[in-house]
């Protein structure tokens, strides 16, 4: 709702409530807070909700509601606050997308194999694949909108949180590394073989004679 209020209100209210660095040495502290509640557009909305189903659903199933209210908060802030010298003062961060990856940071050492039927893949698998991506683009320099240097760090405050509410952490650490390998074998051998398959399938159709009775 917050979200909402903030597309239909004058852009001075968004700033007001977005997290910068010009924002809290202003004094505007509570900006920490209200930027996990605002997002950039529908699209950011929507995605920022999907990705925090999958991840809060699971964790929450393990370790409690209250504890995943203290995860993402606890990185949602925590990641605004470590983001500050890598931005200029004045720009504007929005959103819930570094929370979600705490999150999704704890789920991955806490219940890796959980199947999501939302992303067709195990829990584990998407936070490890999505940090990944996410490390490319910042090494890589990607530019644009999106703040993958506090995607990144929300994604590093959540490995201390998984550590501490998983015994088995390392074997499941294990566990994602190997889902990971696995996944992308499949897509380096597995796939293109697939499609050569359909391929040749298809053009094997279309050059037979067609008989109609």
């Amino acid at each position: 709702m917050v979200s909402i209020f903030t597309w239909g209100a004058d852009s001075s209210v968004a700033t007001f409530l977005a997290f910068s660095t010009t924002n809290v040495l202003a004094g505007r502290i509570w900006t920490v807070v209200t930027a996990l509640f605002i997002h950039a557009n529908l699209a950011h909305l929507v995605g920022n909700m999907l990705f925090l189903y999958v991840f809060g659903n699971t964790l929450e199933n393990v370790v409690s509601g209250r504890n995943v209210l203290i995860a993402f908060f606890a990185g949602g802030i925590a990641t605004s606050i470590l983001s500050m010298p890598f931005y200029p003062v004045d720009t504007l961060l929005v959103g819930a997308s570094a929370a979600i990856f705490t999150l999704a940071a704890a789920v991955m050492l806490i219940k890796p194999y959980k199947f999501s039927w939302l992303f067709l893949l195990p829990t584990g698998l998407v936070a490890i694949v999505y940090f990944l991506y996410n490390v490319v683009a910042v090494y890589r320099g990607f530019s644009g909108e999106v703040a993958y240097i506090s995607h990144v760090i929300g994604f590093l405050i959540g490995i201390p949180i998984g550590i501490s509410w998983s015994p088995r952490w390392m074997r499941n650490l294990v566990v994602t590394l190997v889902l990971l390998v696995t996944y992308l074998i499949m897509i380096v051998f597995i796939a293109p073989t697939i499609l050569e398959v359909v391929d040749k399938t298809l053009t094997l159709d279309l050059s037979s004679p067609t008989n109609i009775k």
